[in-house]
């Protein structure tokens, strides 16, 4: 069990680092460099290739082997890692931006192939907790690796040595999955399994949404992740920028909200695997949101305050703390019922936990704002985002009750 556990939290942890840089790392980046909102929300663009993950999630699952496919990505990523490293942000943003978009579309892919290995290798409710676990702690220590710490020190070690050292751990782990034994008894089960459908589902996607949806829970499922993502997503990418204009340089910003807050969302998405096997999902669930929206308030209106004071700054410490904590406490218990209702159904189907990593939050301010209110610029869209996060809340209590089918359908 130890050496699955390794094994999925190294393999999430690499596929942490792009979302690291892009919704951390970039936003600072630009920010500081005197790019507007609206600019800086336009590179979410880079994230489209999640959304065509459902295209060719049929591919990966049917063809080849989930050896293959991970040491194919990961050596990808650091192939894409060296391209950027000979590339200046400042003259070349748009070669920039496509090695950033070939990131995305390679982490895509990977994640299909280590969803499959994770399906194979985790067995019981035990496993699947702290398999799931280790997928989440795994994701952000990755995150907070590329979002803070190398945020922290980019002013001094530079845009090129910072991508040289990320391609070094990408061809490492590439080699560490070339020669992990503990793949060998999905490698059988795949080779025998895996092969059945080959050319229908691989030819026609669209059949494995027909038999996602089929799987009972699943419907509830992704409207909840959907309406869940959209608010969290987008006041975890806001109310940073708004300390970044007012209250906090980019490199405070970068320990607090990069490496500390970060921290606190290892360690909620640690304890929600511990919880896990004393508690239902349902019952830790609707708590959880309830407190999450409560946070979410208190943040919100953080927002009224424009003059920097030593008090503004531990409240928002404080905030981001609590909502990153949160947050990942939620994320494991959302990760769990997802390969609770992965497990109902083929491989194939794995591709819902797209969802999950989708960034759905690429709402800009609109270029109109004037410079003079560019706090009502932040309370506009954080006002929008904090309704789809209540939403959520509204959406556990009704899936949960007696009258309606619940979507923690055998979790």
């Amino acid at each position: 069990m130890n050496d699955k556990l390794v094994f999925l939290g190294l393999l999430y942890f690499v596929q942490g680092i792009p979302y690291g840089l892009q919704s951390s790392l970039l936003p600072v980046y630009l920010r500081g460099a005197g790019h507007s909102l609206t600019r800086i929300g336009l590179t979410k663009i880079l994230y489209f290739p999640w959304v065509l993950k459902v295209l060719w999630a049929p591919l990966v699952d049917r063809v080849g082997t989930k050896r293959l496919w991970l040491v194919a990505t990961v050596s990808g990523l650091a192939l894409t890692c060296l391209s950027s490293a000979a590339l200046s942000p400042e003259a070349h943003i748009w070669g920039v931006a496509g090695t950033l978009l070939a990131m995305n579309a390679l982490a895509s892919v990977q994640d299909i192939a280590v969803d499959g290995a994770a399906v194979g290798l985790l067995k019981g409710r035990s496993e699947l907790g702290l398999g799931n676990t280790a997928q989440v702690v795994g994701y952000k220590a990755g995150s907070v690796f590329a979002g803070g710490g190398l945020l922290a020190v980019i002013d001094v070690a530079g845009w090129g040595p910072m991508f040289m050292l990320l391609a070094f751990v990408y061809f490492g782990v590439a080699l560490f999955v070339w020669g992990a034994p503990v793949l060998d008894d999905e490698l059988l089960r795949g080779q025998a399994e895996g092969r059945k459908g080959v050319q229908s589902d691989a030819v026609h996607p669209w059949r494995v949404w027909r038999k996602l949806l089929s799987v009972p829970g699943t419907p509830w499922t992704i409207i909840y992740v959907l309406t869940y993502k959209l608010g969290e997503q987008g006041a975890v990418t806001m109310f940073p920028l708004f300390l970044l204009d007012n209250h906090m340089t980019a490199r405070e910003l970068g320990f607090w909200n990069g490496v500390i807050a970060m921290g606190f969302s290892i360690c909620g998405s640690s304890l929600g695997g511990l919880l896990l096997s004393q508690f239902s999902i349902g019952s830790l669930m609707r708590r959880v949101f309830v407190m999450r929206t409560v946070s979410m308030a208190f943040q919100s209106s953080l927002l009224t305050v424009l003059e920097p004071s030593p008090l503004m700054k531990v409240m928002a410490v404080l905030s981001l703390s609590v909502q990153h904590f949160l947050g990942g406490l939620i994320t494991t218990l959302t990760f769990t019922t997802m390969m609770h209702c992965t497990q109902r159904a083929e491989e194939s189907v794995q591709s819902l936990q797209a969802w999950t990593q989708i960034p759905l939050t690429s709402w800009p301010p609109s270029t109109h704002w004037r410079q003079k209110s560019q706090a009502l610029s932040f309370r506009l869209p954080l006002s929008f985002f904090f309704w789809f996060l209540s939403s959520s809340v509204v959406f556990l209590s009704f899936s949960l009750s007696p009258a309606h089918p619940p979507f923690f359908v055998g979790v």
